[in-house]
């Protein structure tokens, strides 16, 4: 590691720790926590499994029974250690960042400055400090991807079934990484399409990737289930399915779902609001699958952007992924931070009346759900400008080392 690396990420150690340390502090003497709600439930469903009793007895537990088995140390070590390996997890993408830009032929330097554009932002920072997770499904993303782009399908594939079972978002870079795989021609002939589907169906690359992802996926879920029966079912996968959401949250679908939250009806409708996201994520794989960490990125801003639910946390899932895309885009840096500017300035818009409707207990909804198909906007029209500069990888410029 040479001198440049070990300062960047010298300083990116000492913010999480400083942050950590103020955490306790907050947590202790302010109103106000620190620490997010969430990895309170982590911890109390961890308690629960060193009693040997099922982590769903912690109500608002909604994830598979492995986080909980990973963060037992938060009860037989330190409540501080899940925060510490969710900090871990946040330096670590930094690194697979920086080794996944060099291989799609950045330079040292360039490469640095990508891995940096995550290290110092603060959202990571914030999120992982605070106790979410979302930095454990950023690594395993990104592995995955780094896998794959060093041709290791087994580890790719393996790292792919881990992060589907650990959060059920990835398996939309399903189709993406068959077309990659397969490198099927997409064709509007008709015996161009018969060809393109037998390819995808035999391809040996495709069958060793989906038969290992599809083992350990449907093990680990066979192995949970007879533990925790209907519970970890529900919990982990139809509840996200049939969720309906009616807190205010950035989803341009909130308001809708809680006016009609009482109507017999708003389970169909909730699960309607698959359509947009389904139509655009098949139009997406179709379009830049021979880009797989391009064609990840646009899938994941546009799960998060249509999902039904969306919070801050969510934009991890697709900023981890972003620094792997600037190299592609033929944007100028100031037309750049103005979208960044624009996408922060949607945000406090939103905030405004989250803020007086949460604190305040205003009756500030038909605001809210203004400010959401604003944001709704500004997110379209942010990933519209991020296609249209955006440059195709040319074949041979990706480097080996």
């Amino acid at each position: 590691m040479d001198v440049q690396v070990f300062v960047m990420f010298s300083a990116a150690v000492l913010i999480r720790l400083a942050l950590l340390c103020f955490s306790v502090y907050q947590d202790q003497n302010l109103q106000v926590k620190y620490t997010d709600v969430d990895y309170h439930v982590f911890t109390d469903a961890s308690r629960f499994i060193t009693q040997g009793e099922s982590p769903y007895r912690r109500s608002t537990f909604r994830y598979t029974p492995l986080l909980a088995f990973i963060l037992t140390p938060n009860i037989l070590v330190t409540s501080h250690f899940g925060k510490l390996l969710f900090v871990g997890c946040d330096l670590l993408s930094g690194l697979l960042i920086f080794r996944l830009s060099a291989l799609r032929g950045a330079s040292r330097c360039s490469a640095l400055v990508y891995c940096a554009l995550w290290l110092f932002n603060p959202l990571p920072i914030g999120v992982s400090t605070r106790g979410n997770a979302e930095s454990l499904l950023a690594v395993l993303v990104l592995s995955t991807l780094l896998c794959l782009e060093c041709k290791r399908l087994k580890s790719a594939a393996l790292l792919f079934g881990l992060s589907v079972h650990m959060k059920i978002y990835p398996v939309t870079y399903v189709l993406p990484i068959a077309l990659s795989l397969s490198k099927v021609q997409v064709s509007r002939d008709k015996g161009g399409f018969i060809q393109n589907s037998l390819r995808l169906c035999f391809n040996r690359d495709l069958l060793l990737f989906a038969a290992v992802s599809g083992c350990l996926f449907f093990s680990l879920n066979v192995i949970f289930y007879n533990i925790y029966g209907g519970d970890f079912v529900y919990e982990s996968y139809l509840y996200h399915v049939t969720r309906r959401d009616t807190r205010h949250n950035f989803s341009p679908y909130f308001y809708m779902l809680y006016v009609t939250s009482e109507r017999s009806w708003s389970g169909c409708l909730a699960l309607l609001c698959f359509v947009p996201q389904l139509l655009l994520l098949l139009v997406s794989s179709l379009m830049f699958y021979s880009d797989l960490p391009f064609c990840c990125f646009i899938h994941t801003a546009v799960f998060v952007s249509f999902n039904k639910v969306c919070t801050s946390q969510y934009f991890l899932w697709y900023l981890c992924l972003l620094p792997l895309v600037l190299p592609r885009l033929t944007l100028s840096v100031r037309r750049g931070f103005a979208l960044i500017l624009l996408w922060f300035v949607g945000q406090a818009v939103w905030l405004t009346p989250a803020y007086y409707l949460e604190f305040e207990a205003w009756n500030s909804f038909a605001l809210l759900w203004i400010a959401g198909l604003m944001f709704l906007l500004i997110n379209s029209l942010i990933l519209s400008e991020i296609i249209s500069h955006y440059r195709p990888v040319e074949a041979g410029q990706k480097k080996t080392n």
